[in-house]
C-alpha cells in the first residue's frame, strides 16, 4: 500500500494505491491515519481510485479509522470509487456509513 498525501488548508486528502486486503497494506493506512490525526488534521479526504479491491479486513480498516476521525472531532470522506469497490460498499450497506464524492473538489466543498 503506498499513500500520497496531499495538504490543501485545514484538510489531508490520503491517495490510497494497491489492494486493501488486510496486513500490511491495512496497518500502514492505520498508521498515517493515526499520524494525521496526532498532527491535528481531522478533516480526511480518501481518494480510493487506485485502490481495485478490498476484503472484510480492508472494510474493518476503513470503519475503525472512520471511528477514530469522528473520536478526534474529524470527518472522513471518500472520493473516486472503484466500480468493485464501490459494490461492497453497497452490499454492506456501508453506502449508507461514508459519505461519498465523486472528485476530490466535491469533497473539499463538503468539508469546508
Amino acid at each position: 500500500m503506498r499513500i500520497q498525501e496531499e495538504l490543501r488548508g485545514d484538510i489531508v486528502i490520503l491517495t490510497l494505491k494497491g489492494d486493501m486486503m488486510g496486513d500490511p497494506d491495512t496497518g500502514v493506512f492505520r498508521e498515517k491515519i493515526k499520524e494525521t490525526l496526532e498532527k491535528g488534521t481531522n478533516k480526511i479526504i480518501l481518494d480510493l481510485s487506485g485502490v481495485k479491491w478490498m476484503n472484510s479486513l480492508g472494510l474493518g480498516a476503513l470503519i475503525s479509522t472512520f471511528t477514530s476521525v469522528k473520536n478526534h472531532d474529524g470527518d472522513m470522506v471518500i472520493t473516486n470509487v472503484t466500480k468493485k469497490v464501490k459494490s461492497l460498499f453497497m452490499i454492506t450497506q456501508l453506502i449508507k456509513v461514508f459519505k461519498h464524492y465523486d472528485t476530490i473538489d466535491e469533497a473539499i466543498s463538503a468539508l469546508q
